[in-house]
């Protein structure tokens, strides 16, 4: 028997308010988007109007095909624009040292990193088994793209009091076999640069591409560095960087999901595309990975762009930047914390040097009081932390946030570190990848308080045991708990 109430089709259809009504009361169990109290996931510039606007934009277009530019010329004016605009701001364009910089709009950081790594592979034909070297701080997209390029992926640590690769390691992890060189601007995680001009020099000494992440910052870093902060060199301007991703859905203030993939030069780009005659229908020729695109989320950023201008992204960028200082200064005036990373950007990421100071408790007490913040867990010797993305949003909260913070702390010392049982232990202990399968998965979701409801329920306010069984395993053994737990959350709604 299906359930009418959760059933997206109905023996009868259903009004236009009721559904808009269930839509909304579904979203009232979510993250608050707006309000610059949620620290990762959506990106908040506070400007009245700006959402009525890239809706109208993005309804205009939301049945506009991208699959041919040709049918909808449109599009690929908006396209156009966008990567024009993205290539600009990083050192590409006229009168540049990349004039003949050129791009694709993707739909997100995740299919700009594929790309690229497409494009690096698919450049080099001759190479049987392709490599791609990468921080470890890098992107997980990267691990993405390798995997599912089949391209053996080369992960080049990271000092622990820097944050950043040794320039030397990634020089000797660059091998015959390897295709692309990656580094970040920033990496996501902690919010420093890499050291892009170096490691752009021993990339391109080896005759190897170099992509520069900047999907989390490309378009913060340029409006901080026109504010006087001193934001190091990373884009165009540098020798030997071959592409550049920058999302306009971070700190573009864009709707979801819309990215840049650039390349220095229309050859580099090339192997990037996919075309395909070989069957009697329609030839298909694709710069990105999907074919058919909803020309909204385009829409809205080119609505966004257009409407904020260069004034206007320049003012949110002081404002985030004082809301960085502010929240860092915060974390600095509470004894047992500490900043991982001085802020170099729009994130401030923080630890705990008090043993009887549990930050995943912390993260629950900060959300009991309405802070959306983001655990990371601990790897490879870094500490687990607590990471904040700032947007402008934050700014007129940052007064709050102090107090709140210092409570927040006082409660985590009241109520103690996790411990976990014995018995726990002992199983985290004793798992394997191979172990891990549904039904153990299952039931030891269930006694943890995740059973997963498929009608989109609630999941448990507090995480801490959650995050702190997570951090004790090894990290194949995490990956394949949060696989098989995804999939019990993702089940039909009958």
């Amino acid at each position: 028997m299906i359930d009418e109430k959760w059933s997206a089709l109905p023996e009868h259809g259903v009004a236009a308010g009721r559904v808009l009504a269930e839509i909304r009361a579904l979203r009232a169990g979510d993250r608050p988007t707006h309000g610059g109290r949620l620290f990762a996931y959506v990106y908040d510039p506070g400007v009245a109007g700006l959402d009525e606007l890239t809706r109208a934009a993005y309804a205009e277009c939301a049945h506009v095909n991208g699959l041919d530019p040709t049918a909808f010329p449109s599009l690929l004016a908006m396209e156009n624009a966008l990567v024009g605009a993205a290539a600009r701001l990083l050192g590409g364009g006229p009168g540049s040292s990349a004039p003949e910089a050129v791009g694709s709009v993707t739909g997100g950081g995740t299919e700009s990193l594929i790309l690229a790594v497409k494009a690096a592979r698919d450049a080099r034909p001759e190479i049987a088994e392709p490599r791609l070297v990468v921080p470890a701080s890098g992107h997980a997209a990267f691990a993405k793209a390798a995997h599912y390029l089949r391209v053996a992926l080369d992960r080049v640590p990271v000092d622990p009091a820097t944050l950043r690769p040794a320039v030397a390691d990634v020089a000797a992890a660059i091998r015959p076999e390897t295709v692309l060189v990656a580094c970040s601007a920033p990496s996501y995680a902690h919010g420093v640069v890499d050291p892009v001009a170096e490691i752009a020099a021993v990339a391109a000494a080896a005759g190897v591409r170099c992509h520069v992440d900047a999907c989390f910052g490309g378009w913060a870093l340029p409006w901080l560095r026109r504010l006087g902060e001193p934001v190091p060199p990373f884009d165009f301007a540098v020798d030997g960087v071959t592409s550049i991703s920058v999302d306009l859905h971070k700190y573009a203030y864009a709707p979801k999901g819309v990215s840049v993939l650039l390349h220095r030069d229309p050859a580099l780009r090339a192997p990037q595309y996919f075309g395909y005659a070989d069957w009697p229908g329609y030839t298909m020729v694709n710069p990105v990975i999907a074919s058919t695109r909803s020309g909204g989320p385009i829409a809205g950023a080119y609505a966004t762009l257009r409407h904020l201008g260069e004034d206007g992204y320049l003012r949110l960028a002081e404002q985030t930047r004082d809301a960085v200082r502010g929240l860092a200064a915060a974390v600095g005036a509470v004894d047992g914390l500490r900043l991982l990373a001085e802020p170099e950007a729009t994130v401030v990421c923080f630890t705990a040097d008090d043993a009887d100071l549990d930050l995943f408790v912390l993260v629950d007490e900060l959300a009991e009081r309405g802070w959306h913040t983001q655990p990371q867990l601990s790897y490879a010797g870094l500490p687990a932390s607590v990471h904040l993305t700032v947007t402008a949003a934050v700014a007129p909260r940052v007064a709050e946030f102090g107090p709140d913070l210092a409570g927040a702390v006082a409660a985590t010392r009241a109520a103690g570190p996790v411990r976990l049982s014995a018995e726990l232990l002992a199983l985290a202990g004793a798992l394997t990848p191979e172990a891990l399968t549904p039904e153990l998965v299952a039931g030891l979701a269930a006694g943890l308080g995740l059973g997963g409801d498929p009608a989109g329920g609630p999941l448990p306010a507090r995480m801490a045991v959650v995050n702190t069984l997570l951090d004790v395993v090894p990290v194949a053994v995490r990956e394949r708990l949060l696989v098989e737990f995804v999939g019990l959350l993702q089940r039909p709604a009958w």
